[in-house]
């Protein structure tokens, strides 16, 4: 690929990935407000905690957007029409149905965190792609602990 192209494809890898993270947060925030049963109080703190983390990273992410001279997502229709995770308008949900679900969409965020890096070093775009090592590190440690939940 030529360095415009391969540019380009970083800036589509990282919007997508900003948009994952908006959805996976707003999908976590869901389950936060809802969820009920015996674990209410402790899957209550921890879908917050994820929540947190996922959001704290949506203004890094885009920021590097705008430092490889791209363009952020500008809307929630941008966010939707780009996001690998679903959204769970569901009610009732089980608990330990929420936390499979946040689970596997942290699972797909690890392999998307992958393209970005991938992404990154064809680019020659070093900052990016050590960030990226932290972000699967973080999105690794949520798997495993909504893993060890499941038993």
């Amino acid at each position: 690929m030529t360095g415009d192209n391969v540019t380009k494809a970083l800036i589509d890898s990282m919007n997508g990935l900003l948009s994952d993270y908006f959805a996976l947060y707003l999908k976590t925030k869901n389950y936060h407000w809802h969820v009920k049963g015996p674990q209410f109080h402790d899957l209550h703190l921890l879908f917050d905690a994820h929540a947190t983390e996922l959001f704290a990273l949506t203004d890094t992410i885009a920021e590097r957007v705008r430092k490889n001279g791209g363009r952020t997502l500008t809307s929630i229709g941008a966010i939707g029409a780009m996001s690998r995770i679903t959204d769970d308008d569901r009610e009732g949900l089980d608990a330990m149905e929420m936390v499979r679900a946040l689970r596997d969409d942290n699972a797909v965020l690890i392999k998307a965190i992958r393209e970005v890096k991938a992404a990154a070093g064809e680019a020659g775009d070093n900052a990016t792609e050590g960030m990226a090592d932290d972000w699967t590190d973080q999105a690794e440690q949520r798997v495993w602990f909504l893993t060890q939940i499941l038993g």
